[in-house]
Formats: C-alpha cells, structure tokens, sequence
C-alpha cells in the first residue's frame, strides 16, 4: 500500500506545470537564418542548377564534375585548335574538358573547399597567367590540377562571417567557371578575359539572410603570384531582397602589369539580374531577364605610367555580347 502510494505522488510531481518564469530563463536564443536560403537561386546565371547532394553528410559534401566536349568550328582550323576562348581548346574531337573532384567541408566553425582541374583545363588556365615568370619555383605547375583549394572559420555573428584563404572561383563577372552553371556553355567575350580565380584571402559578412559584404585580398587578376609588389584588392556586394531579384557589384583595383608597376587596373561589374516567370510544370519553366540571362553593364580602367620619357596613349574599346553590355578604357603602349 505504501508502495502505491509513493507512485502516485512521483507522478502527481511530474504533472505539475511549471513556473512561466522558468520557461523563458532556459529559452534558447535565437538562430540567425541561413544566407540566400529563404528561396530558390538555381535560376542564376554561374549558379549550380543543383539542389541537393547525394553525397552529403555532417560534415563533408562531396561533388564530382565530368564536362566531356565535342566542338565544331565551321571555320575548319586545320590543327583543330579553337582561338579566342578561355574554356574549349579543341574542336572536332572529343576532349575531357574538365574533370573535377572535391567537396566541402563544414563543420561549427572550420571550413573549407576542394576541387580538382583535371583535363584541359589544367593546361588553360596556368597559361593564360604571366606571374609565375616572375621569381623562382613554378607556380603554375605547382596550382596546375586545383581548380579550387581553400580552408577557413565561420563565426556565429550578425548573420555570419567567414574568413577563407586560397584559391577561389572568381567574384568579377557572371558566368562561372563551370560551364554547367551557365545558361551558355561557351560564355561571352567579355567574360572570357575578366579573371576565373583568384589566390588570395577573402572575409565574408552576411548583414543580413539577402545582404553581403565580401572584400578581397589577392595577389592580382587571375595569377597565381604577384606580377610586381602591390596587392589586388576587390569588393563585392551582393543583394537579393526576393527570390526573384539579385542585384550584384564587383570592384577591382590592381597593378597588373608584369614588370610595370606604375600600371594601375580599375575595375568596375555591376549588373542585375531579374526573373519574371516561374512555371514549374510548363514547357519553359523560368525565364530570366533579358534573354537568355543577363542585363549586365560593366566598366574598366587602367592607367600607365610614364614609358621611356612619354605618358602612354590612351585608346578606348568597347564590346557586347547577347548577355552583357560592356566597356573598358585602356593605356595602350606608346
């Protein structure tokens, strides 16, 4: 009898309700949201159409990308090789274009990111960078297969902040890299000579879940090393304020110029993009703005010192393309 008697006074305890002001002492504070997590952004110009990972774990997603090509050149080129673009070397052959292994890394604080360039990419992208020739041990050899190699910390403030160091996908322009990400496969002109990486440190400052700061430290445009004692130095600011609108500012200072250090690169990319149609089911399921991504406007400008007694002539060129409008203002050599 004793023995029942303790049972339903423990369980007369455990259904007592308690204190209100117990409830709102132990309450968890709350969790900042996700960056650019509050809609859908596959629709984007040089974004992954990707949505979910089948090798994703707590710790690591892994990702694996083959870009296998065969190209035709109505001009025939008798050595096969294909002029004037950064991204497809070959045509009428079938190339391994880029063959790319790697992942994330995301733990509380650590991070980091891996991926490969096997293929004809690993010859190029070192050749169209002139710093290694600068100085001792070869650089291009020594980046040749990563495409991208970079380690970091997160810190839980304001809506993050990252801080990373390596080697990076570059922030100027809109087409990716990877020509999978890109409403295009072959990317414009203009894309084709604004850098695809950059070797440096870049911290990242979410304001808010649709506002980022990101500034860059880097070693120049698309190099490896320095190509003389300055620094490059950029900043991008990135709002999307719906999952329809991302308005986008890239800026570039640098010298650039391999054994001309008085040579100064201003850089300017600002561009927005905005989707009018959203019909999943429906033959032409997103339609971005203008066709067939993009309305971009970019501005360049460098600036010589003075060679061999004269200040280098000016000369300006501009250049568009079906996604793009853009301009440059160049010192051309005297």
């Amino acid at each position: 009898m004793l023995d029942r008697v303790l049972v339903f006074a423990l369980l007369g305890q455990q259904q007592q309700p308690v204190p209100a002001t117990a409830v709102d002492s132990n309450r968890a504070a709350p969790i900042a949201r996700a960056p650019f997590a509050f809609a859908d952004f596959s629709w984007l110009n040089g974004n992954s159409r990707q949505k979910t990972s089948v090798l994703d774990s707590k710790y690591f997603t892994g990702e694996f990308r083959a870009d296998v090509t065969y190209i035709m050149d109505f001009n025939r080129p008798s050595d096969h090789t294909l002029s004037g673009t950064s991204e497809s070397g070959r045509t009428s052959e079938v190339q391994v274009q880029q063959l790319g292994i790697g992942g994330d890394i995301h733990t509380a604080h650590a991070r980091g990111r891996l991926m490969t360039q096997f293929g004809l990419y690993s010859t190029m992208t070192p050749r169209n960078d002139a710093s290694p020739a600068r100085g001792q041990w070869n650089l291009a050899d020594a980046y040749r297969y990563l495409s991208e190699a970079y380690g970091g910390y997160h810190w839980n403030a304001l809506n993050g902040i990252n801080l990373d160091a390596g080697i990076f996908m570059s922030y100027v322009g809109l087409f990716s890299y990877y020509s999978f990400d890109n409403w295009t496969y072959q990317p414009s002109y203009v894309s084709s000579n604004t850098p695809w990486f950059f070797n440096g440190v870049r911290i990242q400052v979410f304001l808010s879940d649709k506002l980022k700061l990101e500034p860059w430290f880097v070693n120049g445009w698309q190099s490896y090393g320095m190509f003389n004692s300055a620094p490059g130095l950029g900043v991008q600011l990135l709002w999307r304020p719906n999952g329809s609108v991302s308005v986008l500012g890239n800026q570039y200072w640098g010298q650039d110029w391999l054994g001309i250090p008085g040579r100064t690169r201003l850089h300017s990319d600002n561009s927005i993009q905005i989707k009018y149609r959203d019909v999943p089911r429906s033959a032409l399921s997103k339609r971005p703005s203008p066709s067939p991504s993009t309305l971009a406007a970019r501005a360049g400008a460098e600036s010589a010192a003075m060679v061999g007694g004269r200040a280098a002539r000016p000369s300006i060129s501009w250049g568009s393309c079906s996604t793009t409008a853009s301009g440059s203002l160049v010192n051309a050599s005297p």
